[in-house]
């Protein structure tokens, strides 16, 4: 098994490899901020992971405060299976009540973040390596809630027959939604991953 958390290059095939199966994902977006109003910043998109032509896609980030749907999982193309990011949680922005920020969403390896109380700051981010995405921040009275952040795309394939050498790429999580007016941020994005199991 060959594990790429980080960067991008190229994957050798090592000899006497007689196929490989690739499980990928992209990261997670950030989840949005909080600020009087709806001040608080927007996560940032997850990156794209790639393993040839396999894309998984980045989940998009959560809105900041204010009434919104959250983040919108990444797409999934190219493998034997597909499968889209869960959506982040939404968010209300309604003033004067202590609102929790939106779950972040949900990838096929799990570790989304997510709060744990409405009256104060508690956004955590996704799990490193998780490509899900993080909670929206949370933190009482004057603000309402940010909204969770996407996870990434999913895809599973296997190569029978594999070629000397393939591009990848390790998409990063999504940047956390910055605090506004007496606000807070969100929780960053995690970020993606691919697995390699070589057969011999």
């Amino acid at each position: 098994v060959q594990v790429f958390t980080s960067g991008s290059g190229t994957y050798t095939t090592p000899t006497g490899c007689k196929a490989i199966s690739i499980r990928a994902i992209g990261g997670g977006g950030g989840g949005g901020g909080t600020g009087t109003g709806t001040s608080g910043g927007n996560g940032g998109n997850g990156g794209n992971t790639t393993f040839s032509t396999l894309t998984a896609s980045g989940g998009t980030g959560g809105s900041g405060a204010g009434a919104s749907i959250g983040g919108a999982g990444g797409a999934a193309s190219g493998g034997n299976v597909n499968i889209s990011g869960g959506y982040g949680g939404g968010c209300n922005g309604v003033i004067g009540f202590n609102l929790p920020g939106g779950n972040g969403g949900c990838g096929a390896f799990g570790g989304g973040g997510g709060i744990t109380a409405s009256a104060n700051n508690n956004a955590s981010a996704s799990a490193t390596n998780s490509g899900s995405g993080g909670a929206g921040a949370s933190i009482g009275t004057t603000t309402g809630g940010g909204c969770g952040g996407g996870a990434g795309g999913y895809v599973e394939f296997l190569i029978s027959s594999p070629s000397a050498t393939y591009s990848y790429a390790v998409g990063a999580g999504g940047s956390l939604g910055t605090a506004g007016t007496s606000g807070a941020a969100g929780g960053a994005g995690g970020s993606g991953l691919i697995i390699v199991m070589e057969t011999y």
